[in-house]
């Protein structure tokens, strides 16, 4: 337990450098843009930039295409199956984010797409939310695109140029970041139930 993030690490470089793992990132990246899992694709993207540095660009749209139709399903599910998306939001103690979400979307239409896609919320939750909210879907298309672009270019430039000088310091802290991260999570789930 004591290097356990470090051993995921480790463990996600290895698997990043075997000639399939493209499709894991894809079908990570697509189901992550509709369905509930708490892992961004950045943590896939990064370790595959790290072992293939030249392929980084070509990693990061890999990412925004799964991303980018993952989205399409999501605006879908909203859209044509709102009450298998509300039952999903009620099972995982989502029903105040998802009405949150709804004035949003009535304040800023599809900004709000955009501001999802950069950030660390649940990005499916507004790709539901915005089907259901029946915005223009060529809207909400480009802000995806935009967005998811912004966000997996610049993780995949970073990883990029930061990759090699970075690497000690990655190795130095990623035991640290990693519980930090879990901690934060578990604190964020208990702070949804009650």
């Amino acid at each position: 337990m004591k290097r356990l993030f470090t051993k995921i690490f480790n463990y996600a470089l290895e698997v990043a450098s075997r000639p399939r793992a493209i499709y894991f990132l894809f079908l990570h990246s697509f189901f992550e843009s509709w369905f509930f899992i708490p892992i961004p694709p950045d943590v896939v993207l990064v370790p595959m930039t790290l072992s293939k540095p030249k392929k980084a660009w070509f990693y990061a749209g890999i990412t925004l295409l799964g991303s980018v139709l993952g989205s399409c399903i999501g605006f879908a599910i909203g859209f044509f199956a709102l009450d298998y998306a509300l039952e999903l939001f009620t099972a995982l103690g989502l029903q105040s984010t998802y009405i949150q979400a709804m004035d949003w979307f009535s304040t800023w239409g599809v900004g709000v797409v955009f501001v999802a896609g950069i950030s660390i919320v649940p990005y499916w939750l507004f790709t539901i939310t915005a089907g259901a909210m029946d915005l223009n879907f060529v809207f909400f298309v480009t802000a995806a695109v935009a967005s998811r672009g912004i966000r997996f270019y610049l993780v995949a430039w970073a990883a990029y140029f930061g990759g090699e000088k970075g690497m000690p310091a990655i190795r130095r802290n990623i035991d640290r970041l990693g519980w930090l991260l879990l901690i934060l999570f578990v604190l964020f789930v208990v702070y949804k139930s009650l």
